[in-house]
């Protein structure tokens, strides 16, 4: 996965725990990536252009969104392993990115992630909308 990669991790986790996590097999960790993605992009693609989001790279990245995703893909690793070992802690940062999403999903909360457009390049994952309906003419 190009959004994130395993150096994104460290800001989350250990190098040594990660490998611990996803086993030494970066397929495994790729996996847990794919459903952190698709998790997360449920809760933002009504309101905003999560591939133009997910196709950037590097610097351009919202680090608010990378971390979210490096929690949740944690979260998934950690629900592999047995006995759960160090469940604790991921799943209160797994908790902390769900809230954090549902916020942004509510309104409450407003990354700097590109809207959702139309073809014409409107707004159209904005909740709110203006306007209203043509002045009526009364004339008897």
């Amino acid at each position: 996965m190009a959004f994130i990669t395993k150096e994104d991790f460290e800001g989350v986790c250990d190098p040594a725990s990660l490998d611990i996590l996803h086993q030494s097999d970066d397929s495994v960790l790729d996996r847990a990536i794919g459903y952190a993605m698709e998790e997360t992009a449920s809760y933002l693609r009504s309101r905003y252009d999560v591939d133009k989001a997910f196709s950037k790279e590097g610097t351009e990245r919202n680090p608010q969104l990378v971390m979210v995703l490096c929690d949740v893909a944690l979260y998934h690793l950690v629900a592999w392993l047995p006995k759960r070992i160090g469940f604790e802690i991921r799943e209160t940062r797994y908790n902390n990115a769900i809230s954090w999403l549902k916020d942004v999903q509510s309104g409450k909360a407003t990354p700097n992630l590109d809207p959702l457009t139309n073809e014409a390049g409107e707004d159209i994952g904005n909740p709110v909308r203006y306007g209203g309906w043509d002045k009526s003419q009364y004339q008897w």
